[in-house]
C-alpha cells in the first residue's frame, strides 16, 4: 500500500474563487492581512530559485498564532493547498506558491521572545533573521552557530524547513544540531511541540524528522535554538593551489589528521576572480583554487592546530600560505567567500546554484567530473563549497536569453547531482529538494524508500495540502523519469495539475 499526496485527494480540487476565499479568511480572522490584487501578489511568485515562477491565489500575512490557525483550518475545510514562506531566500523552489493555493508568509513573526544566557538558549519566532539571533546574543558573549551565506536575510523558520548549514557547519553542525524545540501547527490547526528544553525527550525524535521537511508536515510558529559561547581565539589560514585536485586532496588530509576546523571552504579560479572583483578580499587571482581554514577554541590549541594545518597544506602542494593578521583581515577573507554567489552574478546574466554533497575523499574525482561536464555542455561552472563536509555549490553560468542555454544549464545541474549520488553522496546538503531536484530524488532513493516518505507525509498531513508537489516525487513520476523533464520554468508534474 502506498501513501501518495497526489492520491490523498480524490480527483481535481474544486474551483476556488479568490473573493469568496478571502471573505472566509477574513471572517475566521478579522485582523488578518491579505493580498489579493495581482500586482501585490507578483513579488511572491518565486523564492531564490527565480527560474520557476507562479503567482499565488492569495497571500496571507498573519501576525499571531491564532491567525495562522485560522488560515489552516479554512484551507483544510475547503481543500485549498497552503505553502508556508519565510524570507524567500531558498534556492530549490521550496517556497514557490501554487496558482490555486494560499501562500502563508510568516514575515511578521519576527520577534526574539527570550534569551536565557545561563541555559544557552533563545526562543524566537520563525521570521527572525538568522544573523539577528547572534546580534541579540552578543552582549551575553554568545552566538548562534549555523551561518548560511544568506544569514543577513534568511529566517530561522526557513533554516529549520531546509535544515540549513553554513560555512561553520563542519564543526558546529547543521540547523538540526543547533535547535532544541519547535512549536508547529498541523494542517488542522493543532499546536504540537516537537523536542524539549532538555537535551533529549522521550519517544521518537520527531524534531529531527521535522527539520528539513520543507513545510510539508506543519507550519512553524516558534523555535528554541542553542546558543554557544564565542570562541576565545580564532585564526584563519588561506592556502593557494595551482591545481584544484590538489586543494581537494588537502581537505581530506586535514580531517584525516584529526583536526576539525570551524570552517573549511574552497573556491576555484572563476569564483576567486569574481569575489575579488566584487569584495576586494585580497584573494590570489592567479590561483586555480584557494582553501579558507578557520580554527577556533582556546588560544594554545588554536596555535598548535594552525601549525599542523599549515604543514599539511604545504605537504599537499599549497603554493602560497597566508594567515589573517587581524580581525579585519579575517572578516575580509570570509566576506569574499560569503559573497561568492552575488559576485558570480556580476559576471554572468544568469547562474544556476547547485547543492550536492559527496564523501570528502571523492573531491578530486568529482571536481574533475564537473570540469568534463562543463566542457560537454559548453557552460562555465564556478565551484564554491563547504569542502570540509563535502557540500558542493557549483554555480552554472548561462544566459537565459540565449535559446537553449537554460535547458542546458538544468540538464548539466542534473548530471552533477547524479554524479554526487554515483560516488556515494547526496543530491542536497542544505538547500533542500523543493521543485528543483525532484527528478534526482528518483535517482537517490528506491521505490520502497519513496513509499515510506509518502507514509510519513500522510501521517502529518493526510489530505496532502501542505506544500504539495515538493520534496518527494510520486512513484509515477519516478517511473517516467527520463521522459519528463523540467524546462524553462514549466513543470510538467501530473501531481500538480489540480493546483
Amino acid at each position: 500500500m502506498s501513501f501518495m499526496y497526489d492520491e490523498a485527494i480524490d480527483g481535481p480540487l474544486p474551483a476556488v474563487d479568490r473573493t469568496e476565499l478571502a471573505a472566509a479568511l477574513r471572517t475566521a480572522a478579522p485582523g488578518l492581512e491579505l493580498l489579493t490584487e495581482r500586482e501585490d501578489l507578483r513579488p511572491f511568485e518565486c523564492d531564490g530559485l527565480a527560474a520557476y515562477r507562479t503567482v499565488p491565489l492569495i497571500v496571507a500575512l498573519p501576525s499571531t498564532v491564532d491567525e495562522v490557525r485560522a488560515v489552516l483550518t479554512v484551507a483544510a475545510a475547503r481543500g485549498v493547498p497552503v505553502v508556508a514562506r519565510g524570507a524567500g531566500t531558498g534556492l530549490s523552489g521550496g517556497a514557490m506558491p501554487l496558482e490555486k493555493g494560499i501562500l502563508l508568509v510568516m514575515a511578521k513573526f519576527n520577534r526574539i521572545l527570550d534569551i536565557d544566557a545561563e541555559a544557552g538558549i533563545a526562543r524566537v519566532q520563525p521570521g527572525v533573521r538568522n544573523l539577528a539571533i547572534s546580534q541579540a546574543a552578543a552582549p551575553h558573549g554568545l552566538y548562534y552557530a549555523p551561518d548560511p551565506s544568506s544569514q543577513i536575510a534568511c529566517s530561522i523558520g526557513g533554516n529549520v524547513a531546509e535544515n540549513a548549514g553554513g560555512v561553520h557547519c563542519l564543526k558546529y553542525g547543521l540547523t538540526v544540531h543547533n535547535i532544541l524545540k519547535v512549536d508547529m501547527l498541523t494542517i488542522e490547526g493543532e499546536l504540537i511541540t516537537l523536542g524539549s528544553d532538555a537535551l533529549d525527550s522521550p519517544g521518537f525524535d520527531l524534531l529531527a524528522l521535522f527539520t528539513g521537511s520543507e513545510g510539508m508536515l506543519g507550519v512553524i510558529v516558534e523555535v528554541t535554538v542553542k546558543l554557544l559561547p564565542k570562541p576565545r581565539s580564532v585564526k584563519v589560514l588561506m592556502a593557494s593551489f595551482d591545481d584544484v585536485a590538489l586543494a581537494g586532496g588537502a581537505v581530506a588530509k586535514i580531517i584525516g589528521a584529526g583536526v576539525i576546523p570551524g570552517g573549511l571552504e574552497m573556491m576555484d579560479n572563476l569564483a576567486i576572480r569574481a569575489a575579488e572583483d566584487f569584495i576586494h578580499a585580497d584573494y590570489p587571482v592567479d590561483a586555480e583554487a584557494i582553501l579558507l581554514c578557520e580554527l577556533d577554541g582556546a588560544h594554545d590549541d588554536v596555535e598548535e592546530d594552525a601549525e599542523r594545518v599549515g604543514a599539511l597544506l604545504r605537504e599537499s602542494g599549497a603554493c602560497e600560505l597566508r594567515v589573517a593578521r587581524d580581525e579585519s583581515e579575517r572578516q575580509r577573507f570570509w566576506a569574499g567567500r560569503k559573497n561568492a554567489f552575488p559576485a558570480v552574478g556580476r559576471i554572468s546574466p544568469d547562474y544556476y546554484c547547485m547543492d550536492g554533497t559527496i564523501p570528502r575523499r571523492e573531491l578530486p574525482r568529482v571536481l574533475q567530473g564537473i570540469a568534463a561536464l562543463s566542457e560537454e555542455y559548453g557552460l562555465k561552472v564556478a565551484n564554491v563549497f563547504h569542502a570540509g563536509d563535502g557540500n558542493m555549490h557549483p554555480l552554472i553560468l548561462f544566459d537565459a536569453n540565449q535559446p537553449g542555454e537554460m535547458d542546458r544549464a538544468e540538464a548539466l545541474g542534473g548530471r552533477i547531482l547524479e554524479l554526487c549520488v554515483e560516488v556515494g553522496g547526496s543530491i542536497t546538503g542544505e538547500h533542500g529538494v523543493g521543485r528543483e531536484k525532484i527528478n534526482q530524488m528518483c535517482v537517490q532513493f528506491k521505490h520502497d524508500e519513496i513509499e515510506y516518505f509518502h507514509a510519513v507525509k500522510a501521517a502529518f498531513d493526510p489530505s496532502g495540502l501542505l506544500n504539495p508537489g515538493k520534496n518527494i516525487p510520486t512513484l509515477h513520476r519516478c517511473a517516467e523519469f527520463g521522459a519528463m523533464h523540467v524546462h524553462g520554468g514549466h513543470l510538467p508534474f501530473p501531481e500538480l495539475e489540480r493546483f
